[in-house]
């Protein structure tokens, strides 16, 4: 049976699952849009409990999995990204926890606090999935790790990622118990090169929000360190300072 209706009962619960965060979390489950990201989810284990595809659209492999086939009209109103590839998977949403994780000795952290952009934090994820950062952690977050754009931002990234989200005072207590060198990123003056210090060992990068950067909670926790910049300007968007210090954290790995 093709669907070709907005007013469909199953189109109408697949666009509130796709427009709001609380929706996703009362049923359980995320929504991934896109060839790429369904085959990396489902690579990565994640539990599909059924597709929408456009069959005029999608050229893939078709999932085994419960299919709902969609107009091309429709399926461009429904999707995210317009024509995109011709598929959009709910997966069945596992819950992790920071206490199952158990970090290797030279793991590598980057800690955002209240990351707000969607984007951003699905940018921030690309880049530690491309430089072997061993896992993301969110404080008290204020965006939904399995909002679409993340997911998009990513390119399915968080996959694979170990990704935790924890309060404040749950994060420092777990860098505390691991022996997590701690450093903080905020304009100050006694801020050093970031270059200068050691990341070969357990270490975690915090950055705070766009907006306003990390609280006082966390600095007089860590050492303070900066990107150098050559430029008059004073700061860098989050992404990117988020994927230089990933970049500098695997750099240093590689040395001989």
């Amino acid at each position: 049976m093709l669907i070709e209706s907005l007013q469909n009962e199953k189109i109408k619960r697949l666009t509130r699952l796709l427009t709001k965060n609380q929706e996703r979390r009362k049923a359980g489950v995320f929504i991934v849009e896109g060839q790429q990201e369904n085959e990396r989810a489902l690579e990565f284990g994640n539990l599909p409990e059924e597709y929408y595809i456009c069959e005029n659209i999608f050229k893939g492999k078709l999932p085994t999995t419960k299919i709902h086939y969609v107009s091309e009209k429709l399926y461009e109103k429904i999707a995210y990204r317009g024509t995109t590839e011709g598929i959009i998977g709910i997966y069945k949403l596992e819950q992790r926890n920071l206490d199952e994780f158990n970090p290797k000795k030279d793991s590598a952290i980057i800690i955002l606090e209240s990351v707000e952009k969607p984007g951003n934090l699905g940018a921030i994820l690309r880049s530690c999935e491309a430089f072997g950062i061993n896992a993301l952690i969110v404080t008290d977050p204020k965006t939904d790790f399995y909002n679409p754009n993340v997911i998009r931002s990513s390119v399915g990234c968080l996959f694979g990622m170990n990704i935790f989200q924890a309060s404040n005072d749950e994060t420092l207590e777990f860098l505390k118990v691991n022996d997590y060198q701690i450093f903080t990123t905020f304009m100050s003056d006694n801020a050093r090169n970031i270059q200068e210090k050691n990341l070969k060992t357990k270490s975690a990068v915090l950055f705070g929000t766009e907006h306003s950067g990390l609280s006082d909670f966390w600095k007089q926790k860590g050492e303070n360190v900066l990107i150098p910049m050559a430029g008059t300007i004073d700061s860098l968007n989050l992404s990117n300072a988020a994927a230089i210090t990933c970049y500098e954290i695997l750099r240093q790995k590689l040395e001989k």
